[in-house]
């Protein structure tokens, strides 16, 4: 493989990957600045008209998919396809998706959505997993190729929900959404040239499955996801399941997966000497999902009152809602280099529950200031610095759970499981976004103000349950003196 430097100080390969992950990261991000927005605005302004509480239970279950995607779709590049062709089709679902959102009918959402899911869950895992197949044996460039992707992430979160906002707010909703397909289109093509480049990087899968193991597991996909998949679509088809009581099925199963995928886990006869630590990460887990909760209000209800509730006029421009979105990944890169450096200070003196425990209480106090805002705005539109407040103080507690999460995960993970216990990170972090969506209903039966005091002391309760526990949840999450020290690993970010 060529070692010719010629794209942000990296090999020609990266920048084939780069441009198809920002891309992705861009349909993502745009989405969150626009769907909410889209599903509550009337008929009269091109939306669909939808109730606050039934477009936050959407937006909140689309996230929690796009979340528990990433398991699935890296099962199907290791196993069946290879990392290479899993982001090939990724990128080809997920302009699709965005294609169908682009037509202008109500019926086309959903299948826009699905489409874009499954996209999501293949290209994320498989784009890491290149990256880590050609850095194998060099953590140290390795580590500088993943900053540099992060950097693509936050670029395009910085800048999607600009373009995206602008286009569908004052222009049409679904040229907002087409938008990313064209984008995702063009990264696919200089994907495709650029593969020479890759030599053999992804184009097998890392752990083929027999044929015979192979057709077994169609079969059981078939039957336990294909099956029930048709009864649904049936049930719609028909009139007998209108759209409340799809959400309710799809909401319990997101609800349902991961608690029922940690109880399988535990139960293996592997994992009986981690038990108890991982039953203390349980706890983490649990905790998390609560920060999530919290998270899932931004392209939600934060968005509307963003629309409704902020003065947004700036020398005579009305700001579109949707800018706000950009808010927090300005903040997370100008935050993030402070924590990591924050970490290394401490070192090994805090534990994982402590700083949890923060990550928590700072969301209790943004939305402690969300309920003030929100008291404010009965008497009319608010300074945009309480919502740019609120923003900050997420981004802050974004910044302890996700990566202090990540990293416990990697830790108490047991041998041969670091994957799957990664996974089961943000397969809670899905829980969490999806009951934030569904607890968002409530929204609409209390004043706004009483809806984010009673978030924030929610949160409230959840740090300070993880601060009283931390010594004994810190004991339990210690790794054992007998433990082999050459398991899994993480290379850090």
């Amino acid at each position: 493989m060529t070692t010719e430097r010629t794209f942000l100080g990296q090999p020609r390969w990266f920048g084939t990957l780069f441009v198809v992950d920002m891309w992705e990261r861009f349909s993502f991000y745009g989405m969150l600045a626009i769907l909410y927005l889209y599903l509550v605005a009337t008929p009269a302004e091109g939306g669909l008209g939808m109730s606050t509480g039934d477009a936050a239970a959407l937006s909140g279950l689309y996230l929690a998919l796009v979340f528990m995607a990433a398991l699935p779709g890296g099962w199907v590049a290791d196993r069946l396809l290879g990392a290479r062709k899993a982001t090939l089709y990724g990128g080809l679902f997920i302009a699709a998706g965005h294609a169908c959102l682009a037509v202008p009918t109500a019926p086309a959402l959903y299948p826009g959505l699905g489409l874009i899911v499954v996209g999501t869950g293949l290209v994320k895992p498989s784009m890491a997993a290149m990256v880590g197949d050609i850095y194998r044996g060099h953590p140290e460039r390795r580590e500088a190729a993943f900053s540099l992707f992060y950097m693509s992430i936050q670029v395009s979160a910085l800048i999607a929900p600009v373009v995206t906002g602008y286009t569908a707010e004052r222009i049409d909703w679904h040229l907002g959404f087409g938008i990313a397909a064209v984008g995702m289109l063009f990264g696919l093509a200089h994907y495709v040239i650029g593969l020479r480049h890759l030599d053999g990087v992804g184009a097998l899968p890392a752990n083929p499955l027999p044929p015979a193991a192979r057709a077994r597991v169609l079969r059981r996909a078939a039957g336990w996801g294909g099956g029930p998949a048709l009864l649904l679509c049936l049930g719609v088809a028909s009139g007998l399941l209108g759209f409340r009581q799809v959400l309710a099925v799809v909401g319990v199963l997101v609800l349902a997966v991961p608690i029922a995928y940690f109880v399988v886990l535990l139960r293996r006869p592997a994992m009986a000497p981690h038990r108890d630590r991982l039953r203390a990460f349980a706890w983490m887990l649990a905790a998390s999902a609560v920060f999530w909760m919290l998270f899932a209000q931004v392209p939600a209800l934060l968005n509307l009152f963003a629309k409704e509730s902020v003065a947004r006029t700036v020398a005579g421009f009305e700001v579109p809602a949707s800018w706000f979105q950009s808010v927090q990944p300005l903040f997370l890169l100008a935050l993030a280099p402070l924590f990591a450096a924050l970490w290394l200070r401490l070192g090994g003196r805090v534990g994982a529950p402590p700083k949890f425990a923060v990550g928590l209480a700072c969301g209790a106090l943004a939305f402690g200031v969300m309920a003030v805002a929100a008291a404010q705005a009965t008497r009319g539109p608010v300074s945009a610095l309480w919502l740019l407040t609120v923003y900050l103080l997420i981004v802050c507690g974004e910044l302890v759970i996700a990566p202090v999460g990540l990293s416990l995960a990697a830790e108490v993970a047991p041998r041969g499981f670091t994957s799957q216990i990664l996974g089961l990170f943000w397969l809670f972090a899905a829980l969490g976004v999806a009951s934030g969506g569904q607890v968002a209903r409530i929204a609409t039966a209390v004043p706004d103000a009483a809806y984010y005091l009673a978030l924030a002391a929610a949160s409230a309760v959840a740090a300070a349950g993880v601060a009283v526990a931390a010594r004994v949840l810190t004991r339990r999450l210690a790794t054992p003196h007998d433990a082999p020290a050459d398991r899994d690993t993480v290379p850090s970010r």
